[in-house]
């Protein structure tokens, strides 16, 4: 089970960032974008260490206060959830 949520916050987090790097290039082709909300409920769901570093990385989406705030609540929530789940709960063998 330790293993599955590994899987899937590594999947959701380099899917999360690259699609925080598409949103920045078809931004500046002035192209059809990937909706706000969308790149929240990514962070959200687990991606937010993807979407914090595609923020940083790709200087995308860092002025809006949604984002400055949700992003890093995001990746505080996740964390204390992994350390809860690995520190707290009894191990199963």
């Amino acid at each position: 089970m330790q293993e599955l949520l590994v899987v899937y916050l590594m999947i959701i987090n380099l899917s999360t960032f690259s699609v925080y790097g598409v949103d920045k290039q078809r931004a500046r082709k002035r192209e059809w974008r990937v909706p706000e909300r969308t790149l929240l409920l990514l962070a959200l769901a687990g991606g937010g260490f993807g979407a914090y570093m595609g923020m940083r990385i790709f200087r995308h989406k860092t002025k809006h206060m949604q984002f400055q705030i949700l992003v890093p609540l995001s990746v505080f929530f996740w964390t204390v959830l992994l350390c809860y789940y690995a520190f707290c709960l009894p191990l199963s063998y």
